[in-house]
């Protein structure tokens, strides 16, 4: 029973940490990264839909992206959503069949920006891993009568040993977008 509480705190804290890495990748850093696209949200036919499921993202140049939509109606959209995205500042031009989005060169002030933003996602992300083991922990309470103390006490250390490298995990990837946002 506890193996099943731990089992399940460890599958729920490694989808936190990905989601979170997920998260860090939708901060712009000054580079055209199709991932930094594929989770804006177009409204098509009347419902939000990804633009990595609407068009192909390819990035020709450091700073220059070229989305192709698969269905040609949908350019206006994909457009004004790109434009209105907050956190990439990113200019989308139009040809009529294509869409080239030019990503602007980052001042110091706006990667200190987008550092703030990253470390927020990453208290979130470190929020949620303690929600997650506070929820493990009430569950391990549960069964206090149903198994013994000793096994209970080592449960709870698996848990914080679990809880703590899934933090260092988030810290990590934190890092590393921090040492991205801020190289010139």
């Amino acid at each position: 029973m506890i193996a099943d509480v731990i089992s399940d705190a460890r599958q729920r804290m490694n989808k936190t940490v990905d989601a979170a890495r997920d998260d860090f990748g939708t901060v712009s850093a000054g580079r055209a990264n199709p991932a930094l696209f594929q989770r804006i949200l177009v409204d098509y036919y009347g419902s939000p839909t990804p633009l990595g499921q609407l068009a192909s993202l390819q990035a020709p140049e450091a700073r220059m992206l070229v989305i192709t939509p698969y269905d040609k109606t949908a350019l206006k959209e994909i457009e004004k959503a790109i434009a209105t995205t907050p956190n990439i500042g990113a200019s989308p031009s139009n040809d009529g069949t294509i869409i080239r989005v030019i990503m602007p060169e980052l001042t110091q002030d706006r990667r200190k920006e987008f550092v703030k933003i990253v470390r927020g996602k990453g208290e979130d992300a470190k929020v949620a891993l303690r929600n997650i083991r506070r929820k493990a922990k009430d569950d391990l309470d549960a069964l206090k009568g149903e198994v013994g103390d000793d096994e209970l006490s080592r449960g709870e250390k698996e848990l914080e040993t679990l809880t703590r490298t899934h933090v260092d995990a988030v810290d990590e990837a934190l890092k590393r977008k921090e040492a991205e946002l801020l190289e010139v």
